[in-house]
Parts: C-alpha cells; sequence; structure tokens
C-alpha cells in the first residue's frame, strides 16, 4: 500500500511545525505546501524537498490528506473547498468561527466520508493519558494556561486560542452535561479577551474552574484534578505530574510516570491512520 500524500496549508508557526513532521514521518509523503504568500511557502518547500503549489486547486491535486493551519477567519472557505475536492482534513483549532460553519464543515466531510480532524493538540499529550488511568470521579478540576502576549493569533480572544485546550479536555473527561457557566473576560492589549477565566459546574457534580491568560511573563500549561481520596497536578509542558493519595498512615505522595513524547507528532501519525483507514479521528469535526 502506497503512503498517502500529505500537505500543509498555511505557513506560519504551526503550519511549519506540521510541514517539519510530515517530512520526518515514514507513514506518509509530504507533496506539497502551499500560502498565499507564496514566496514563503516556496522556501519552506525547499527547506523540506517538497512542491510549492501554485494555488489551492494545484494544492488538492497533489495530496491525499492535508493540515489547514491559516487563520481562523479563512477555515471554513478554504476547507469547504478541500473537501469538495475529497481531501481528508486535520483543521487548526478553532475549526472555524462559529458553529454554523463548523456544522457545515462536519456534515460535509460525512457526506464525503472524509476525515474531519480537529487540532485539538493537548489531547495528544502523553500527560493526558497518564491523567485518564488515575481518573475516578473528579469533583473538581483546576486547569491553568498562560502565556506572553503573542505576535500572532490576536485575531480571536484567548478562548478560543488558549483556552479552547482545556475545556475540550474537561468535557472528555468529566463527560457530563454543563449545568451551569460564569465567565468573565477581558481585552488588555488586543480588541478580544487577552484574559479569562470560566467557571464550569456540571450535572454530576463536578466543578471545573479554568484560567487562560496571553498576558503572562512566562508560559504555563497545568492541570490540577481533585478526587475521593487523591490529588493529581500535571504539567502539560513539562510532562510530569504527582499524585496525592490518602493511606491508612497519612498521605502518600508519588511521582506519575511519564514517557515523554512529543504531542504534535502523535496527532500527525493519529491522522495520517485516519485518513488512510477511515477510522474516526479522537477529536472529529
Amino acid at each position: 500500500m502506497s503512503k498517502p500524500r500529505v500537505g500543509v496549508v498555511g505557513v506560519g508557526h504551526i503550519g511549519k511545525n506540521h510541514a517539519r513532521l510530515y517530512a520526518e514521518l515514514p507513514s506518509a509523503e509530504l507533496s506539497a505546501i502551499y500560502d498565499i504568500d507564496a514566496e514563503k511557502a516556496r522556501q519552506l518547500a525547499q527547506e523540506f524537498d517538497t512542491t510549492a503549489a501554485s494555488s489551492l486547486e494545484d494544492f488538492a491535486d497533489r495530496v491525499d490528506a492535508a493540515s489547514l493551519a491559516t487563520p481562523t477567519s479563512s477555515h471554513f472557505e478554504v476547507a469547504r473547498k478541500l473537501l469538495d475536492r475529497g481531501k481528508h482534513l486535520l483543521i487548526e483549532k478553532p475549526i472555524a468561527e462559529n458553529t454554523a460553519d463548523a456544522s457545515a464543515l462536519a456534515e460535509l466531510a460525512a457526506q464525503r466520508q472524509l476525515v474531519l480532524q480537529v487540532g485539538h493538540v493537548e489531547r495528544f499529550n502523553p500527560v493526558l493519558g497518564a491523567l485518564e488511568e488515575r481518573l475516578t470521579h473528579p469533583r473538581f478540576i483546576e486547569a491553568h494556561r498562560l502565556s506572553p502576549y503573542p505576535n500572532r493569533s490576536t485575531e480571536i480572544g484567548v478562548v478560543l486560542d488558549l483556552m479552547i485546550h482545556d475545556l475540550e479536555i474537561i468535557l472528555h473527561l468529566v463527560r457530563s452535561p454543563v449545568r451551569t457557566i460564569d465567565a468573565v473576560g477581558v481585552p488588555v492589549l488586543s480588541r478580544g479577551e487577552d484574559i479569562a477565566n470560566a467557571r464550569l459546574r456540571f450535572e454530576n457534580g463536578c466543578v471545573a474552574n479554568v484560567t487562560s491568560s496571553r498576558i503572562s511573563p512566562e508560559r504555563t500549561r497545568k492541570i490540577r484534578v481533585f478526587q475521593e481520596n487523591a490529588y493529581l497536578s500535571l504539567d502539560y509542558l513539562k510532562q510530569t505530574g504527582e499524585i496525592y493519595r490518602r493511606s491508612a498512615t497519612g498521605i502518600d505522595r508519588s511521582e506519575v510516570e511519564i514517557e515523554p513524547e512529543e504531542p504534535l507528532k502523535r496527532q500527525l501519525v493519529s491522522f495520517i491512520e485516519c485518513a488512510a483507514t477511515g477510522r474516526a479521528p479522537k477529536v472529529s469535526g
């Protein structure tokens, strides 16, 4: 069976990493790169010994599956064109600017029997796997995702830029309908909110408190989960964790064993497998 031909649309910070990893993976062939800035596309294509497509249509002719890493405002139109051409897609989060466009893309992919995966890369972090192995019935979850002010992605607020990762993970972990949400967001350096906090209360009684900021002096990616007789604290960036358990003799602390891996690489491997086999992605559109 021949390798799937893959490509990348959008050669910004995230797109470059997709191209780098596709070029390294033995399970796929990086066949094309496309960007509206033709010179940037040409330079990246030269770096990874592939083709810079002259147009989106030319790009579609050269690939079987693609990563879409353009600004969110362009996701719907670009994705629709590629799905219409029968291409499996991995779209960087958020999938679209609004739920109507997201639903339309999901419906089109289903009609065409195509894989539509959303790039929630943290779902492929080995930290999450370690947490799931030790999870029982979480009662309280606290997540912090902080970054310095970026030079990109400021066309969307911090909720869709950063908090969306933690919201998706928490919904996956708790698996209960949300009863109430209290949230606040404040614009500081951009038009959208730069710092936000949300408190979610679930039907099963679990409460989650989520804070995200892109005006922090340092990067932080942490989650803490409190459940009966145990408390887990994990760091997505360092890929480390610790667990505290109540025992007959007191409180026992132990390290959580985590085998370090690059989450984006795991995500792309999974996408390629889904595109090749038709298996449903871990995070679908």
